[in-house]
């Protein structure tokens, strides 16, 4: 931990007796809180759920990810000092303004935790339900109750998310009303894309699949069709002929006459996530608001209009994936340290390269196939929300994926002074990474044309040779330095680190 390494031989000044509150716990929010503790502040986290840590525990589903491990990760931020309210909705139980005036900067990472709606008839009646609110409520055993039958509209992960945990929330009610009438527990996955299309990641495909869900590809919802007490009686497709356009942009073309009725009693709405920042006001706080309702801002530091916000994650630059907030979290803790403190947080990289001799690599590891972690039967999946479907590796087969690294960190060194170009290094490469060529067929930059002629020393340019390699392609074997007779090929194992370091601006 290079920061908190720093702070105890005082590299970095702490910032004692200034707080920041953070409205969010999702992992900008918490990546923010870790550092900013850190760092010296005291930090208020104010979370709308009863549980901390954001989509982490009311997104992701617990078949892929433990709640215990999430609780682990909170309580080890907790302990550093910073204090999580919880149940405390900005803009009903605290204002923003309120919030601005009890601490010296404020951080808005909400996240993107909203379903975008869709704009077709019947879109407003009785079973339709955000895909992203449905994850929400499953965990915190909020579970709404589902109809006799369900269509699932979306093709990505978040869409795969929803149907996968529908199958095993139709299972368990089955199980507990010992009932499963032919037809009426179907969970419907319906996408515009075609298979090949699918945003969604292959495994996830598969393993729905496996478990039930009724995959049907390249449909796109055309009504929401209810029955006359309003309440959903089916969904109405009609056939996508293409998802993009010849440039490449989103513009579903349908055949109207190709349609297609699914009956169900609940809809789930899975084909996007907006945030919700309802509690700005844009004139009053002034700050300026985008057309998709995020909050302008510098997308890098997180920075706006306002000396003292900050905005983190998702509302920053978009949905991404969860390293992408923890980058963003600690960014802007940094930039909410230089805007408070006067200082700039920076890195200096030490780099060091140290010749291996005895490097070798195991017999026919770049033959060494990729293990794809285990899981457990489809049926025994859908007992439990919480039955994890990877059983991931076993001691012997983590070794082996290890062994499968190609140590990019390892570089061949040639020294072109002992280089005979006796071509030995060649003819063992097993993967012809190197080549001997003329050196009238290497192009020569400008730069280096002094390198070059000091090296030739006299010597024809047109008679000259050198040895090219491809670093593309080379497993570091060392079987070149191994043939190398007069010791001109090395390997060498090059190491940095970074230390994080303080500077008055």
């Amino acid at each position: 931990m290079p920061l908190l390494q720093a702070l105890m031989t005082r590299d970095i000044p702490k910032a004692d007796g200034k707080s920041v509150g953070i409205i969010g716990s999702g992992p900008a929010g918490l990546a923010a809180a870790h550092d900013l503790a850190l760092l010296g502040f005291a930090v208020t986290i104010y979370e709308m759920e009863p549980v901390l840590a954001g989509m982490l525990a009311v997104g992701i589903p617990e078949y892929r990810l433990p709640r215990d491990l999430i609780k682990a990760e909170v309580e080890v931020i907790t302990s550093m000092g910073v204090e999580a309210i919880t149940n405390c909705c900005v803009g009903k139980d605290i204002t923003f303004p309120k919030l601005r005036e009890k601490h010296d900067a404020v951080i808005i990472a909400v996240g993107a935790k909203k379903s975008r709606a869709l704009p077709i008839p019947g879109a407003d009646s009785e079973g339709v339900i955000g895909g992203v609110e449905y994850l929400r409520d499953v965990s915190l055993d909020e579970s709404p109750k589902l109809g006799r039958g369900v269509v699932v509209i979306g093709g990505g992960n978040v869409a795969y998310d929803v149907g996968r945990t529908v199958v095993r929330q139709v299972a368990l009610d089955a199980a507990r009303t010992a009932r499963r009438s032919e037809g009426t527990d179907e969970v419907h996955l319906c996408s515009l894309e075609s298979l090949e299309e699918m945003p969604a990641d292959d495994i996830e495909i598969i393993e729905g699949d496996e478990e039930g869900v009724i995959r049907h590809n390249s449909l796109g919802p055309k009504e929401i069709l209810k029955d006359d007490t309003g309440r959903v009686r089916g969904v109405l497709f009609q056939k996508c002929l293409r998802v993009f356009d010849e440039d490449h942009r989103f513009s579903p073309l349908f055949d109207e006459t190709d349609t297609l009725e699914i009956a169900c009693e609940t809809v789930l709405i899975s084909v996007g996530q907006s945030v919700d920042v309802s509690f700005i006001d844009a004139e009053r706080d002034r700050l300026e608001l985008l057309p998709n309702g995020a909050i302008k801002c510098d997308p890098e530091s997180g920075e706006t209009a306002q000396d003292d916000v900050f905005i983190s994650g998702d509302l920053a630059y978009g949905p991404k994936l969860l390293i992408h907030g923890v980058a963003s979290g600690k960014a802007v803790a940094r930039a909410i340290y230089k805007k408070l403190m006067g200082r700039t947080i920076t890195t200096e990289a030490v780099e060091l390269h140290f010749a291996d001799a005895s490097y070798a690599r195991e017999e026919d590891y770049e033959k060494t196939k990729r293990l794809v972690p285990g899981t457990i039967p489809p049926e025994q999946r859908l007992v439990s929300q919480s039955a994890l479907v990877e059983t991931g590796f076993t001691p012997e087969q983590a070794r082996q994926e290890a062994c499968r690294c190609l140590n990019c960190g390892v570089n061949t060194i040639f020294d072109g002074d002992r280089c005979v170009l006796c071509g030995g290094c060649v003819d063992v490469c097993p993967e012809r990474c190197l080549e001997i060529v003329s050196l009238d067929a290497i192009p020569i930059e400008n730069g280096m044309r002094g390198d070059v002629e000091r090296l030739l020393d006299g010597f024809p340019e047109e008679e000259a040779s050198a040895i090219i390699k491809d670093e593309t392609i080379c497993i570091r074997c060392a079987l070149c330095a191994e043939r190398c007779p007069v010791g001109a090929i090395t390997m060498e194992d090059f190491h940095f680190k970074e230390k994080p370091t303080c500077l008055a601006d």
